[in-house]
């Protein structure tokens, strides 16, 4: 097991290397190097001008030169003053070194917010950990409440509680987050007016039971069907083994059958399902927190995308592969933990 975590850990910061390329290559587009200068100088700003920003902030340095400076592999260089000729640091609001220095994602500097005008860290992680609070929820709200219908309705197959539960998990399951946040938000906020339809206070103001319930009632009910679907499915194979026959032969109780012996097998396959949901939640937590204005990691994340705000937007990136490449490492280590019949070779 330790050799394959190490190799998964090996093979984990080799895809980071290389996804990391590919974002900051298409993050340091022409197109949006060209607003990012603009949104720093003047939209009546002239080409002339334009290029001699780019030039004097290093966005015309060779392209490896630049990713090796944001990984903090190659020596940053301050900018020289046109006026005066002497060095000044690249962004004044961010205390950048006005020398030369080592200062990337491996030293644990993550560049300099254009639109917040902070350093990126000051921004980012704040956001990401009102994320995590919500993401929390979320799960404490989905997972028990799933697993309980699913087992619920693969327990029996085909009766009318199964029918039932099935196809709520289906009607849950089809309903993308934008459209049960409105339906939450015009039933709860504006009809019975018992929840705040905005969640802009929970970050602002403190996080509340009423700013914060809708925020996660939409989130959850999508994951709660996907989740029970597949918990009931794997729940209706592991009833129809030969060793469920037989202790139900040997006059076990159903529900001792279904506690001591069909649930942990029938959970293998919802465990890989559930470790799969925090990648989706980082994805789909973007639409959420827009909708209901939570200033977390998804509302940052279209801040930064339309300002152009390069730095933030590496640093997000780097954060959504990191999330999704641990998520799968827990899963694969939790599989064959749960199933003995995985061996790690």
């Amino acid at each position: 097991m330790l050799n394959f975590i190490t190799r998964r850990l090996g093979t984990m910061l080799l895809t980071m290397l290389c996804l990391t390329l590919v974002v900051f290559f298409m993050i340091n587009l022409e197109p949006n190097l060209r607003k990012l200068s603009i949104s720093q100088l003047d939209m009546r700003s002239s080409d002339a001008d334009i290029e001699q920003w780019l030039v004097r902030n290093g966005y015309r340095d060779n392209f490896f030169v630049r990713y090796g400076r944001w990984l903090g592999v190659v020596e940053k260089q301050p900018n020289i003053s046109p006026t005066t000729g002497e060095p000044v640091p690249r962004f004044s609001f961010c205390n950048e070194p006005a020398e030369p220095y080592y200062g990337g994602i491996i030293q644990g500097d993550f560049g300099c917010s254009t639109k917040f005008r902070v350093p990126v860290a000051e921004k980012l992680f704040p956001a990401l950990g009102a994320t995590g609070l919500l993401m929390f929820w979320v799960m404490v709200v989905m997972v028990p409440v799933s697993l309980l219908i699913g087992v619920l309705a693969g327990m029996r197959e085909g009766s009318r509680t199964d029918r039932s539960l099935s196809i709520a998990s289906i009607t849950t399951t089809a309903t993308p987050e934008y459209v049960s946040g409105v339906i939450f938000t015009v039933i709860f906020a504006s009809w019975l007016g018992i929840l705040n339809g905005s969640a802009a206070s929970a970050t602002s103001q403190g996080i509340t039971f009423s700013n914060f319930t809708l925020p996660v009632m939409t989130m959850a009910i999508y994951g709660i069907g996907y989740i029970a679907r597949m918990t009931r499915a794997s729940m209706v194979e592991v009833m129809t083994q030969q060793y469920i026959r037989t202790a139900r032969l040997k006059g076990l109780a159903f529900n001792a059958v279904v506690i001591k012996h069909a649930l942990r097998n029938a959970l293998i396959a919802p465990f890989t399902v559930i470790m799969l949901q925090f990648p989706w939640l980082l994805t789909g937590v973007v639409i959420v927190e827009v909708m209901f204005r939570y200033q977390g990691f998804g509302y940052t994340l279209v801040e930064a995308a339309g300002n152009n705000d390069i730095d933030l937007l590496l640093g997000c990136s780097l954060v959504s592969v990191f999330v999704v490449l641990s998520t799968q490492l827990i899963s694969d280590v939790g599989y064959a933990y749960l199933n003995p019949r995985i061996r790690v070779s």
